[in-house]
């Protein structure tokens, strides 16, 4: 049995996609853990247990290097009450930044 060039090219692409969904999971649960180290650094409550992806694109690492970039969102909250939107910035499997708003905080 013999394959054909177009058989070979969807074959490679298939595996290729395949790949990145398996590269893909690793980055989010990274991003996971991120986010939930920082909610016990910085004194918020995590919303949901859950970051979801919100974009994606190519960009070069501090060597030069392409990488997959992307942006996951979360929920969190300062008071129990009101819910923020923070993000997660990946570049490849390295962590680049934690976003949250600072909490306006009043003393009673």
């Amino acid at each position: 049995m013999y394959l054909t060039m177009g058989e070979l090219v969807v074959m490679a692409l298939l595996g290729g996609i395949g790949l990145y969904a398996y590269s893909a999971i690793g980055v989010r649960e990274l991003a996971l853990r991120a986010v939930r180290a920082a909610s016990q650094r910085d004194d918020f409550q995590w919303l949901d247990q859950a970051v979801h992806i919100q974009r994606v694109s190519l960009s070069r690492d501090a060597k030069g290097h392409w990488r997959v970039w992307r942006q996951y969102r979360f929920e969190y909250s300062y008071d129990g009450v009101q819910r923020s939107r923070g993000f997660v910035i990946m570049l490849g499997r390295q962590l680049q930044t934690v976003v949250v708003a600072d909490p306006e905080r009043t003393l009673h």
